[in-house]
């Protein structure tokens, strides 16, 4: 991990950071998978816009669980933000450096009998049957009620893998709804999600929801491409004792798309603040474009965080994604 050490909080520390005044915060959480693009750091601004209006405290959680991932790119992302104006309080926390609290969790709910093992692999699990309104991806439950014989049968047919640990969801229970600051009502299936895969590593789903409780956050702000799963961890949530909505108030906020209509991504130019910078552009020139796409600011008008703090009101931002076009960086400021 190439961030300089006094940047990083160890994990005891992390589990109580930020919880100092009990106001609450928001948070930012980059994979570092490589350098941000031009929709983190739309969704970063717009995270700490949220926490900032509602004088919650910000925090930063570098989100390097995915052993393929290149944790090296954090540093990099971390420096994006401030160059952008997006600073935090506290340090940033690294997931990784959590690992004894999500076991933590998982040994919870494996005491209530809610976890079980899983030795399905993708392929057969996308082949499967499943009921006709699960989630997409639903996992068709066929490790769940094995007898022992036929787990340990089905542990010695993948070994030396190991099998994944999954949540027994609870009979009967009701796919939890919420209402969104961005989208309104969301309503979503839930299904027996993995807790740790195979190769040990610890599943989003569950990391998540046990930081954000540990950190104090009471405010997400993500891409909309994020709202279906999010069903499933207020159920984690809920059977973990963690505060749940209304305590936690989500944002799903839109996307930002590439000239093709997908969903942005390197592959559609320069997107990155080192690759834009390669064109004369900088960070305060990212900023007002990023203002313009949310309406707080007119195209090629130069404005500050503090100015567009004074001018966010959620309820005006758009909700329909963006699409970029290389065009928008380039209008001159009047």
């Amino acid at each position: 991990m190439s961030i300089p050490r006094d940047l990083v909080v160890d994990a005891d520390a992390g589990a109580g950071a930020g919880r100092g005044s009990g106001s609450g915060a928001g948070r930012y959480a980059p994979s570092p998978s490589g350098d941000l693009h031009l929709g983190n750091l739309r969704t970063a601004m717009l995270a700490w816009l949220f926490a900032r209006s509602s004088e919650r405290r910000f925090l930063m959680r570098i989100e390097d669980l995915d052993r393929d991932r290149n944790a090296g790119a954090a540093a990099g992302q971390l420096a994006d933000l401030v160059a952008l104006g997006v600073e935090w309080d506290g340090e940033p926390v690294l997931q990784s450096g959590r690992r004894a609290a999500h076991e933590a969790a998982i040994a919870r709910l494996a005491e209530a009998g809610l976890v079980y093992e899983c030795t399905c692999t993708r392929r057969e699990i996308l082949e499967a049957p499943r009921a006709p309104h699960a989630p997409p991806g639903a996992y068709p439950g066929t490790c769940r009620d094995l007898s022992d014989a036929e787990r340990a049968a089905a542990r010695e047919r993948i070994a030396p893998r190991a099998p994944a640990l999954r949540l027994r969801v609870p009979e009967g229970v009701v796919p939890p709804d919420f209402e969104d600051l961005i989208l309104g009502g969301v309503t979503g299936g839930v299904d027996d999600l993995v807790l740790q895969r195979g190769d040990g590593a610890i599943a989003y789903n569950l990391a998540v929801v046990v930081d954000d409780a540990d950190m104090g956050v009471d405010q997400v702000v993500r891409g909309d491409d994020l709202a279906s799963s999010t069903p499933r961890q207020i159920l984690l949530q809920r059977l973990l004792g963690l505060p749940s909505p209304p305590e936690i108030a989500y944002a799903h906020v839109p996307l930002v798309l590439g000239p093709e209509g997908s969903r942005l991504a390197k592959r559609d130019g320069a997107v990155t603040v080192e690759d834009l910078a390669a064109q004369g552009i900088g960070p305060d020139r990212i900023r007002s474009v990023l203002a313009a796409s949310l309406g707080l600011a007119e195209p090629g008008e130069p404005i500050g965080m503090a100015e567009l703090l004074e001018r966010f009101e959620p309820e005006a931002l758009p909700r329909q994604a963006w699409t970029w076009s290389p065009e928008a960086l380039r209008l001159e400021a009047p």
